[in-house]
C-alpha cells in the first residue's frame, strides 16, 4: 500500500512518492533531480478541484509558432500535425538527427492548450523539434471520414509514429502524453512492446482505470464543475461535424449526453463497435497493460487529482517493473501542479517533463540498461 504524506501546512513542502525499482530511481534522481524536490502547490490555491480549475484560468500561454501538416489514413481521413521543427537549435543543427517529442493533448485539447504550450517551451530551449498529434476532430481540420477517437483506439497513434519515424530515422523520438492522452500513449506502448519506436514515455494526470475516474467525476461536486462542461466540450465536436458523422451515430442522442459516460454510451462505444461503455472502459484502462509495454516510462499524478483518484493508480505493478516509475505529488489536482503565488508561468509539471526529456536524449544507454526488462517478467 502506497502511504502518502498528510498535508501538515503551507511551511512543510511535501516530497513526492516515487515507486520504482532501484535502477530506475538512481537514474531518475542523478538526471532528473525534481523528483525529490519537495512540491509547495500554490498557497491560494491547495486542493485538487482548485488547482485543476485555476490552471485553466490563471496558466500563461508561450508564444509557439507551428506548422501544420496533414498526413492520410488507411480509412481516407486525415490527421493534423502541429510541428516545431527548431531548425535554429544550437544543440542539434543537423535536422536529421534532432531529437523529437512527440506531444498528446487530453481529452478535447490540442496544440493551443497551456500545457502543451509549455511543453513545447521547454523542449525548444533544449534544442528539440516537436510535433503536437491533434486527435480527429480537434485540430481545426475537417473530418473526411465517420471516424474520431478514443483512448483505445491505437491505429491513429500507430500512423503518426511511423510517420515521424520515416521522416526522421536517425533521430530519437520521445512520446509524453497529458491525461488522455497519456492514455493513448500507455495503450500504444503496451500493444507495440519493443516495436514501439520510442526511447522512452512520459505521461502526467492519466486516468488509469476509466471505471473508477467515471465514478469520480459523478461525485456531485466534480460532476457539477468537472464532468457536465467536459461532456458539453465532447458534444460540440460531434456538433461541428454533424453532417459527417450522422450517417454512423444518432447524433441528436449524443447531443443530449450529460455526462462523459452518458456521451461514451452513446457515441464512443457504438462508433469503435463496443458491446457496451463498460467493454470500452475496460479496454480503455492502461493500468491492467503495464507489463505489455518494455520502454522506459515515467507517469506523474497527484494523489488529489479528481479525474484519477488515487487508489486506482497502479502501484503494485509500477514496485514490480523495472521500466516503470511512478511519481505521486499529494497535490496539484488535474494537470494543475501550480506553485508561487501567482503561478502563470513554469510549474512542477513543466519542469519534470523538461528534465525528464532531457535525461532520455543525453543517456539513452543508462536510461535503457536502468529499465532493461527480463524475458519472464513478459510471460
Amino acid at each position: 500500500m502506497l502511504t502518502y504524506p498528510c498535508p501538515l501546512s503551507l511551511s512543510h513542502p511535501q516530497t513526492p512518492v516515487l515507486v520504482c525499482s532501484d535502477a530506475f530511481r538512481v537514474f531518475l534522481q542523478r538526471h532528473c533531480p525534481v523528483v525529490a524536490e519537495p512540491f509547495s502547490p500554490t498557497p491560494w490555491c491547495w486542493g485538487g478541484r482548485l488547482q485543476t480549475l485555476v490552471r485553466v484560468l490563471i496558466k500563461s500561454s508561450p508564444q509557439v509558432d507551428y506548422r501544420n501538416e496533414l498526413i492520410r489514413t488507411a480509412d481516407g481521413g486525415q490527421i493534423s500535425l502541429d510541428w516545431v521543427d527548431n531548425g535554429d537549435s544550437a544543440a542539434y543543427p543537423e535536422c536529421y538527427s534532432r531529437p523529437t517529442v512527440l506531444i498528446l493533448p487530453g481529452l478535447t485539447g490540442n496544440s493551443r492548450q497551456t500545457y502543451v504550450l509549455h511543453a513545447v517551451s521547454q523542449a525548444n530551449r533544449r534544442g528539440y523539434r516537436c510535433v503536437v498529434f491533434n486527435n480527429r476532430g480537434f485540430g481545426g481540420e475537417e473530418l473526411l471520414t465517420p471516424m474520431t477517437f478514443c483512448a483505445a483506439d491505437t491505429s491513429d497513434l500507430e500512423r503518426v509514429v511511423l510517420h515521424v519515424r520515416e521522416l526522421f530515422p536517425q533521430a530519437p523520438l520521445l512520446g509524453t502524453g497529458v491525461s488522455l492522452g497519456g492514455m493513448l500513449l500507455l495503450n500504444y506502448l503496451a500493444r507495440k512492446g519493443s516495436e514501439a519506436g520510442l526511447v522512452a514515455g512520459l505521461t502526467m494526470s492519466v486516468s488509469w482505470d476509466t471505471l473508477e475516474s467515471c465514478a469520480s467525476l459523478e461525485q456531485p461536486i466534480n460532476r457539477l464543475i468537472f464532468n457536465r462542461h467536459l461532456a458539453s466540450n465532447l458534444c460540440q465536436a460531434i456538433n461541428r461535424h454533424r453532417k459527417m458523422l450522422e450517417t454512423v451515430v444518432d447524433v441528436d442522442h449524443v447531443l443530449k449526453a450529460r455526462t462523459i459516460r452518458e456521451f461514451d454510451e452513446r457515441y464512443t462505444s457504438v462508433l469503435f463497435g463496443y458491446k457496451s461503455c463498460l467493454d470500452y472502459y475496460q479496454e480503455a484502462s492502461p493500468n491492467y497493460k503495464l507489463p505489455r509495454t518494455t520502454v522506459p516510462i515515467l507517469c506523474l499524478n497527484a494523489a488529489d487529482d479528481p479525474f484519477s483518484p488515487k487508489h486506482a493508480l497502479p502501484v503494485a505493478l509500477a514496485k514490480r517493473l523495472p521500466n516503470v516509475a511512478l511519481l505521486v505529488t499529494s497535490h496539484g489536482g488535474h494537470i494543475g501542479y501550480l506553485e508561487g503565488l501567482y503561478p502563470r508561468g513554469e510549474g512542477y509539471m513543466d519542469r519534470l517533463f523538461g528534465q525528464f526529456i532531457q535525461a532520455a536524449f543525453d543517456h539513452p544507454g543508462d536510461l535503457k540498461g536502468a529499465c532493461s526488462i527480463k524475458e519472464e517478467l513478459l510471460d
